[in-house]
């Protein structure tokens, strides 16, 4: 199944490591860091110009994809849910 991650972004939850909110990991510095040498390594894609919520690790052939998420990481993991019922 695919989830909806905003935007024009769908991805298989399969591919889905982890979601994040980012109002409670973003008071880290190990995340902050985490995130910027993520975006400087080309491994961040913004789904919208929005003010993200959430980033979802992903993982595809391979390759770690983030996507930085105008969705809440609530509302995202709710609709992982319904595809596992």
């Amino acid at each position: 199944m695919y989830v909806h991650l905003g935007g024009n972004v769908v991805v298989p939850d399969k591919e889905i490591i982890g979601i994040f909110d980012m109002n409670i990991v973003t008071t880290s510095s190990a995340t902050i860091q985490f995130l910027r040498v993520a975006e400087e390594e080309g491994f961040v894609v913004r789904i919208s110009d929005e003010k993200p919520k959430s980033f979802i690790i992903t993982e595809r052939d391979k390759r770690s994809i983030i996507y930085l998420s105008p969705i809440s990481a609530f509302t995202l993991i709710r609709r992982t849910q319904k595809i596992e019922e």
